[in-house]
Parts: structure tokens; C-alpha cells; sequence
């Protein structure tokens, strides 16, 4: 049997990224959609053929439903995913599946205290950046791994409701879980202590459309995270280790390693030169580089029909928001924040 599933908000990613995958993977009806607009519910009613609400307790009260995917603000996230699990169905919250981890720790109090399952999107653990990086760091090709650089940049304005905090609005919440957590996921380290700035740049409302973090692992190993408005794009990853550099630039990796000789004589010391260094692999790679939602709901459909763990467990997006809470710690109080490992 399918796993009959609710939409909830079918907006831009709502009825595009969560729906398309729901549509293509025959494991998964759509059985309810649910949003404010009602040109938007009539569009979901002529796709999937199924009921439509304006009302998420109404649609809760009337159909049986085994999964609701949460794609509405960032604010209604957790107070709508209580209300889901408490109804009796399993929850997949959109990123950043809440705006804080007071809010985090809630849905899983509710999400235990009920027996359902909660699902954080998190799908940039699907990425190919990812899994390529992975797989050059367990071959050491660079040494010992001492920082890793994760940039986005961007140039556009929004004006939309991510432009303002009272709806849980800004690029840290938005972007963060797409910069944070892959380059934690890949150092395999807790996060000891962080900095951070932010700055509202060029976007209208009163949130941040740029932030830069510095985070310290307990082993030592830098993380810097940012999100910067730029009319000149940036690498995607620098991964710098004690033998060379990992450069990735969208589809391009490109892996330069350097063993320069330390000299007899002191005097004599020089900067590298390009004899230091030599070009071990440039290659490309493929597929979605935020990750592949058709591959999150298929991991999903196994939980569901096989039993097989979700590969993000809910300890995973309480760490992550725990980490986007320092973060703005940090800015705000214009210091290092140390966390517990």
C-alpha cells in the first residue's frame, strides 16, 4: 500500500520539489493538500485528484493519513508539526524544520510522547559534493584535513517573507542547513566554540541575507561557513589539509597536492612555487548538487515499507539547530560561544 501523504503549504517548493518527488515515487499518494491559497489548492485539486483544505485541523479531523510534509514558513513549522503528530501521522518538516532548538526539542518531545516519526529534510547529505569528498578524505590524498571552507554566493534580492525575523525569515535559517551541516557531516567532529557575523546587506525587512561563521571542532579542524553577496561567484568548497587543497567549483573538483622540501639553510626559504605544486585529479561530477529529493523519499519509502532507519535522525536536526542557535548567539553577542562536545 502506498503511504498516503498530506502537502502542507504548496507554494514554490511545495508543489514543485516535495510534489514532483511524491508524484514520480510510486510508493507515496498524495492523499491531501493543504494551504491559504485557493488558487493554489484548486491546481493541487486538478493535479492529484484528492481533497484540498485551507484548514490544516480540518484536514487532520477528516483523513487518515500516514506521512504530512510540512512546507509552509519557517515560524508555523513546529507549532504545525505538533499538531500532525498529535493527530496520528508521521511528520517530514521542511528545512529548517524549526526556527530554534527550544522548538526542536518540542517536536520531539511531541513526536515521542505520541509514537510517530519525525523526519528532518535535510538533503544536501545526498549531495554528490558530498559523498565525492568523502570518499578523497578517506584516501588522504591532502594529509590531514585542518580547515574546510563551505561558501555560497548570491546576488539576488527576495522580497518575501524570508527577508523578515518574525516569520523566521533570513539566509541563516535558510541557507544554514545547507552549509553547516554537509561540512560537519564530513569532519565527523562535534563543533567546541564559534564566531560569527552577520549583516543585512542588500535584501529589504530586517533579516540577514549575509552571514559568515568560524567553527573550532573538538579535534581541532576549522569549519568557516558563508553565505555572501557577491557579484563574483566564490568556490563552492576549499578543503585545505597538510599535503594540498581540494577546490570545488559547481561540477568541478579539482585536487592539487604540494610537498615542498624545507631548506638546509633558513635563509634560503621561499613561497611555493609551481614546481610545489602538482595536480593529482580534476574531475566532474554529477547529479543534484543540493541533493536529489526523489533520493530522500525513496530513503523515506524504505522507513515506511521495509523498516530501514531514515538516514537523518531527529538528533541530527537538534544538533544542527543547535549549532545555528550559536551561530546567532554569536553575532549577537559579539563574542566566541563555546558548546558543549
Amino acid at each position: 500500500m502506498p503511504v498516503k501523504t498530506a502537502i502542507v503549504g504548496y507554494g514554490r517548493n511545495g508543489s514543485t520539489m516535495h510534489a514532483g518527488a511524491l508524484e514520480r515515487n510510486p510508493n507515496f499518494k498524495v492523499a491531501a493538500v493543504c494551504d491559504i491559497d485557493p488558487n493554489r489548492l484548486t491546481q493541487a485539486a486538478d493535479r492529484f485528484g484528492c481533497p484540498v483544505y485551507s484548514s490544516l485541523s480540518e484536514m487532520l479531523a477528516k483523513e487518515e493519513l500516514d506521512l504530512v510534509t510540512i512546507v509552509t514558513r519557517s515560524d508555523q513549522h513546529a507549532a504545525m508539526t505538533c499538531e500532525c503528530l498529535e493527530a496520528g501521522a508521521n511528520v517530514l518538516v521542511t528545512k529548517p524544520w524549526a526556527v530554534n532548538a527550544a522548538e526542536a526539542r518540542q517536536m520531539i518531545a511531541t513526536a515521542d510522547k505520541c509514537g510517530k516519526k519525525l523526519f528532518p529534510w535535510l538533503p544536501s547529505r545526498w549531495s554528490p559534493w558530498l559523498s565525492t569528498l568523502k570518499q578523497l578524505l578517506a584516501r588522504k590524498t591532502i594529509g590531514d584535513v585542518f580547515l574546510i571552507r563551505r561558501i555560497n554566493t548570491a546576488f539576488g534580492i527576495r522580497n518575501d517573507w524570508q527577508t523578515e525575523k518574525r516569520y523566521g525569515g533570513g539566509y541563516l535559517l535558510n541557507w544554514g542547513p545547507h552549509l553547516v551541516d554537509p561540512p560537519l557531516v564530513l569532519a565527523g567532529e562535534k563543533v567546541q566554540s564559534v564566531y560569527s557575523i552577520m549583516r543585512q546587506v542588500i535584501n529589504p525587512g530586517d533579516a540577514e541575507d549575509m552571514f559568515m561563521a568560524v567553527l573550532t571542532l573538538t579535534n581541532g579542524c576549522i569549519v568557516q561557513v558563508e553565505h555572501t553577496v557577491s557579484a563574483e561567484s566564490l568556490p563552492d568548497w576549499v578543503i585545505q589539509g597538510t599535503r594540498g587543497t581540494i577546490v570545488v567549483r559547481r561540477y568541478e573538483v579539482t585536487v592539487h597536492i604540494s610537498e615542498p622540501q624545507k631548506p638546509d639553510d633558513p635563509t634560503k626559504y621561499t613561497g611555493m612555487t609551481a614546481a610545489d605544486k602538482q595536480l593529482v585529479s580534476k574531475e566532474k561530477i554529477t547529479g543534484s548538487l543540493y541533493g536529489s529529493e526523489d533520493e530522500v523519499y525513496a530513503a523515506l519509502a524504505r522507513t515506511f515499507l521495509e523498516g530501514t532507519p531514515f538516514p537523518v535522525t531527529t538528533a541530527d536536526g537538534l544538533y544542527l539547530s543547535e549549532v545555528l542557535d550559536a551561530i546567532r548567539e554569536s553575532h549577537e553577542a559579539g563574542k566566541v560561544v563555546c558548546m558543549q562536545p
